[in-house]
């Protein structure tokens, strides 16, 4: 019994003398792997550093630069890890790591591939920006002002209270209305007049009074068109152009019907919504002389 234990403890100290031997040999290499990831790490920082400068004066996107930035560190790091290990004559372990790193990213592209997706999308809007901060958007059925553009998703306010958080595969595959983006928006609005009115006087009240409100722009004409005879009235709608720094176009559609039925009225000109109203003007001209 004495025997063996004499023996495995001569077995024990053969084996930790042979690695004594490996790491003392090795030693100038495991120096000099260390250095290689230190300059490599430096390298990474420095470069994070340009890029920040870089992309704050081109750019302007936290979510974009936050994800470059962490890629190039990454990269270099991973890099200088890849030297480091050839230095050490782990050429081997270098071929393994790569191959298991393939097989991880494609197990994890399989499982995730909604997020990636999203990922990829959210990186492209980012890049082709055709959406920022504050800009008033319809996409997906959801109309709102973007209050945030992430890697993953949109945000909307909707102006009433909510916030809206779209898939950014979403945005960045289905139809964006920027109502922004220009600055303007054309408005509509749709009634009717009396057949009995002159459409010619109807036409300039429109345009005297929508050209009266302040929001409106001079450099756009105010457009009054008539559109189709209907059993009780002459349909018409309203063009007109807004400048949206000064209000948005739930208040300027509102300020506009009221100019224009207060024109109206001053005007005698009846303004009908069949079925809710009757054409007055009508019914009293078709009565007797002596009702």
């Amino acid at each position: 019994m004495l025997m063996e234990v004499n023996e495995m403890v001569r077995l024990i100290y053969q084996r930790l003398e042979a690695w004594s031997k490996i790491a003392i040999s090795n030693l100038p290499n495991l120096v000099v792997a260390i250095l290689v990831i230190l300059i490599f790490n430096l390298i990474a920082r420095t470069a994070r550093r340009v890029l920040v400068r870089i992309l704050s004066h081109v750019n302007g996107n936290a979510s974009l630069e936050g994800l470059l930035e962490s890629i190039v560190v990454l990269v270099i790091n991973v890099i200088g890890l890849f030297f480091a290990l050839g230095v050490l004559g782990l050429d081997k372990t270098v071929t393994s790591l790569l191959a298991g790193a393939g097989v991880i990213a494609l197990a994890v592209g399989f499982a995730f591939q909604d997020l990636t997706t999203n990922f990829i999308s959210g990186t492209m809007i980012a890049i082709q920006r055709p959406i920022e901060l504050g800009d008033t958007i319809e996409t997906n059925g959801f109309t709102g002002r973007v209050i945030s553009i992430k890697l993953r998703s949109v945000v909307l306010d909707n102006m009433q209270g909510q916030e809206i958080e779209i898939p950014s595969k979403d945005v960045f595959q289905k139809p964006i209305i920027n109502y922004s983006r220009s600055g303007e928006r054309r408005l509509e609005i749709v009634a009717g007049v009396s057949y009995l009115d002159d459409l010619n006087k109807a036409q300039e009240v429109v345009h005297k009074a929508i050209n009266t409100l302040p929001f409106i722009r001079k450099d756009r004409p105010v457009q009054m068109l008539y559109r189709a005879f209907t059993g009780e009235m002459v349909q018409f709608m309203v063009w007109f152009w807004i400048d949206q720094t000064l209000t948005s176009a739930p208040l300027a559609t509102s300020e506009a019907i009221k100019t224009i039925k207060d024109a109206f009225d001053t005007n005698k000109i009846l303004i009908l919504f069949p079925p809710h109203t009757f054409d007055l003007k009508k019914r009293l001209q078709e009565q007797p002389p002596n009702s």
